[in-house]
């Protein structure tokens, strides 16, 4: 717990949006290390140096925001910003806190064409090699976290099997109904609380419900619209807006949500997407910038640096929306068990959906060899064994494949 008097701590909107900009964007530019550790250097930065609120008050907010679909460290980041400046605060904090990786993945998407050759080529298979080990080790310690018992190990088991034999968006959607559906009825022991106290944060109920509305009228209208629409900026806005809306349990799921649609309707290759995911763990920031590079590499136009804002716009806007409307409600809506029990079956069938995409695309796709196997395996022992630092690792994949190329 944070030591200073509560009277020390600022609890209201009292900041500017230049101040809010100017802490993420120093974030933006040395957060390494994937959601978990993002939500490390928040504290350390809000919690401890700044004391914009107090140490309940954020570990409130990150309850919040992981029980919610959407990126959870860009939905802490985002609440932050709005409670220390308000709206423009808000979005002050997106801005910066994304806008380093995403230009990065930008220009990598723009470069990607160039690597040819035994090096080139050498260096988009570490790339690829290095995603196996990172989703391993997502795929492994969800389970440990979020399957610790018999009913939620059957409902990940369950997940993949749907995700397999129904495959595309539809086994996806129909793994995550269905775990929370049985969750309701399999997984209400072990009752517990996210916390005791209030969020401290002032929207509005009718803001909060016409957030909802915005959410809900989007998820179930694009896809229409995006067909009878053919190809086209609003198909690929529907795309990755679904994606954002239907993660839980971390930002590696949406590895596999926005594979089976970029890369099952051909808009980007297999051998593309996973290089770009790959590159993804290399920068700092939200991994929800991998949209980023999708849409900078899409075949079908839009593409480049509209496709890319596209792409970011989609991914993020339905986990804001959902933050924003459920804001006013949680104080009593987290107290629920039935709802806790939805979201444990609900987290269960992620682990499964991950754990499928594990295979394919990601496996398949990157281990073509005994050495590409071995080299992922050396990865993964780095991430999980020594503790390496994300980035570290994707750079000795990089080494290791343009060796293999070579």
């Amino acid at each position: 717990m944070n030591d200073e008097p509560a009277s020390e701590v600022e609890n209201t909107a009292s900041g500017s949006a230049a101040e809010v900009f100017s802490a993420f964007l120093k974030l933006g530019l040395t957060a390494f290390g994937g959601p978990i550790a993002h939500l490390g250097y928040f504290r350390d930065e809000f919690v401890t140096r700044r004391q914009w609120l107090r140490e309940d008050d954020y570990a409130d907010l990150v309850a919040l925001c992981q029980f919610l679909p959407g990126p959870a460290s860009s939905q802490v980041g985002f609440a932050l910003g709005l409670r220390r400046a308000g709206p423009l605060g808000a979005l002050a904090a997106f801005t910066a806190f994304t806008l380093p990786s995403a230009f990065l993945l930008i220009a990598f998407g723009f470069g990607a064409g160039l690597f040819s050759g035994p090096i080139g080529s050498g260096l988009l298979a570490g790339l690829k090699v290095v995603a196996v080990a990172i989703v391993a080790q997502a795929v492994w310690g969800m389970a440990r976290a979020l399957c610790p018992d018999r009913e939620r190990a059957s409902l990940a088991i369950g997940a993949v099997l749907l995700v397999v034999f129904v495959g595309g968006a539809l086994g996806q959607v129909g793994a995550i109904v269905l775990g929370g559906t049985l969750g309701f009825w399999l997984c209400r022991g072990d009752p517990k609380s996210f916390g005791a106290g209030a969020t401290g944060f002032r929207v509005p109920r009718p803001f909060g419900i016409a957030a909802l509305i915005v959410f809900t009228v989007l998820l179930v209208v694009l896809p229409f619209l995006a067909a009878l629409g053919g190809h086209g900026p609003l198909s690929v806005f529907e795309a990755f807006y679904r994606a954002g809306a239907l993660v839980f349990g971390g930002g590696h799921v949406v590895l596999p949500l926005l594979e089976g649609t970029v890369v099952g309707n051909g808009w980007v290759t297999p051998d593309a997407f996973l290089a770009g995911y790959g590159a993804a763990q290399a920068v700092p920031g939200p991994l929800f910038t991998f949209a980023a590079y999708l849409g900078t590499v899409l075949a079908p136009e839009p593409n480049g640096v509209p496709g890319a804002l596209i792409a970011l716009l989609g991914i993020f806007l339905p986990g804001f929306l959902v933050l924003v409307g459920i804001l006013p409600f949680w104080d009593t809506f987290r107290r629920q068990h039935w709802a806790q029990s939805v979201m444990r079956g609900t987290n269960a069938a992620v682990v499964g959906i991950l754990g499928a995409a594990l295979y394919d695309p990601v496996f398949i796709a990157a281990i073509v060899s005994p050495a590409a196997f071995a080299l992922a395996l050396v990865c993964f022992g780095l991430l999980t064994a020594w503790k390496a630092p994300p980035w570290l690792v994707v750079c000795v994949a990089a080494a290791g494949g343009v060796v293999l190329g070579l």
